[in-house]
């Protein structure tokens, strides 16, 4: 191992000790993507270190956690084969759509599977993160100070709620999807859900069945698939089409054409019609909301333009009376604890190679900042694969290659898609394509590394 991940000495900096990390990352996040970063880094022989501000793992998918952004009916959108991290396979006996105990199940025994959990410091908020000359040095909320070789940022982007602007006040009950964990919450109470991204909907549908009026609020139209199409998850379906190389526009025919015969078009439920193609936004993945409108358990609404009292006013001029407003409006990118600067900042997102590597920095990375089509974990597992091969690479002196690439023109991650103009999809990727990148980039360090070690032998 390179001299350059083994110099642990303890410093001072105007008084204060610094805990010398130097020869070791900092991942700062134990959700799926910290997760796999501290795995990766691990077993690539590089020294690493987790925090994460919870009292345990899991993230986004721990409903015990502040983190937790789960609900008690949550499943996963994507079918267990396209989520899972590529070496540790979920349970045989999961359903193709696990339930969020069951996600967090599996985060569990992968993490005692690789031993990660030795690896990780819980209920350590991290506040700052700061380049000190070719090191980084980390502050904690306890008072003390770390001094890194690297920081891999792995928190997600899942934790700043994006609030609309809605003028007037609201004299019921306001909540943001995250304050929304069980359909106790909607009860008896005529609510209204702003938002239809896959959070909105499965909160629509739930009031569907547990409160007394459910309004769904849409400001556009979308394109809504089943999750089985044929008896098989709707992603596996996508998966088998583009490893047979079927062409875009062939692909959105199948897809129009299953979805349309398997549920029906939007505008026939009384739901705005898309006015986009299929593929062009991220997938609205749900197979009841058109059956509850259908029932008119789910009354359609557009956008809200004003509150009034108990009331909200639409941008049709109708109105409706409220108990409980969710706002399931996505959120914003953020990470507080690093300056934006130092993380390339413009137009509203860290501007990085493959949403991963900064274009000039070597030794600061964010995993699992994307928006795929389908499951995510694998491909933040190749992400963190990745970081750890240049990483490897670089205290070689080698890898000269990925970081003209990375410091370059950023590629495109849409496969020939062309996404809506929105912030909902400032992170999306095409899946196949973005693992394929992924898949050829780590093939070509692992090619050069075993190359360096026979001529070294």
């Amino acid at each position: 191992m390179s001299a350059s991940f083994l110099d642990n000495r303890n410093a001072r900096i105007n008084g204060e000790e610094i805990l010398d990390r130097s020869g070791a990352f900092c991942v700062i996040g134990a959700g799926p993507s910290g997760l796999t970063a501290l795995k990766n880094f691990s077993q690539a022989g590089i020294p690493v270190e987790g925090f994460d501000a919870s009292a345990d793992l899991g993230g986004v998918w721990n409903i015990a956690q502040p983190s937790g952004r789960v609900y008690e009916s949550t499943h996963l959108i994507s079918s267990k084969r396209m989520t899972q991290f590529r070496d540790w396979p979920m349970p045989d006996e999961f359903p193709e759509y696990p339930s969020h105990v069951q996600a967090l199940a599996y985060l569990r025994s992968y993490a005692e599977r690789f031993d990660i959990l030795p690896l990780i410091q819980f209920s350590t908020r991290v506040i700052s993160v700061e380049k000190s000359g070719i090191q980084w040095l980390v502050c904690f909320a306890d008072g003390t100070t770390r001094r890194y070789r690297g920081v891999v940022i792995a928190n997600g982007h899942h934790r700043v709620p994006n609030l609309p602007e809605i003028p007037g006040e609201f004299r019921g009950e306001l909540l943001r999807s995250h304050d929304y964990k069980s359909a106790a919450q909607l009860r008896g109470k005529r609510v209204l859900v702003i938002g239809a991204g896959n959070s909105g909907c499965d909160i629509a549908v739930d009031a569907a069945q547990q409160a007394a009026s459910c309004t769904l609020s849409m400001r556009r139209g979308y394109h809504i698939v089943p999750k089985f199409l044929r008896g098989y998850p709707i992603d596996q379906w996508g998966e088998l089409l583009q490893r047979w190389h079927v062409p875009l526009f062939l692909r959105r025919f199948i897809l129009r054409r299953g979805t349309y015969t398997g549920l029906g078009r939007p505008e026939h439920f009384g739901l705005p019609q898309p006015d986009h193609r299929f593929l062009e936004t991220h997938p609205l993945i749900n197979s009841q909301l058109m059956y509850y409108a259908g029932h008119g358990r789910i009354q359609p609404k557009p956008g809200v333009v004003r509150f009034e009292g108990n009331e909200a006013i639409f941008s049709d001029n109708s109105r409706g009376v409220f108990d409980l407003v969710i706002a399931a409006t996505g959120y914003q990118i953020d990470f507080p604890f690093i300056a934006r600067e130092a993380l390339n900042w413009r137009d509203g997102m860290p501007r990085l190679y493959l949403h991963a590597f900064h274009p000039h920095e070597e030794s600061l990375f964010v995993a699992g900042m994307i928006q795929p089509d389908s499951g995510q974990w694998g491909l933040t597992d190749l992400q963190a694969r990745l970081m750890a091969l240049y990483t490897l690479a670089r205290a070689e002196g080698q890898g000269d290659w990925f970081a003209t690439a990375k410091a370059g023109p950023a590629p495109l991650l849409n496969n020939g898609i062309r996404y809506a103009d929105s912030a909902r999809h400032q992170l999306e990727v095409e899946h196949f394509s973005y693992r394929r990148r992924l898949e050829k980039l780590c093939a070509r360090f692992e090619r050069e590394s075993q190359g360096q070690h026979a001529n070294v032998g």
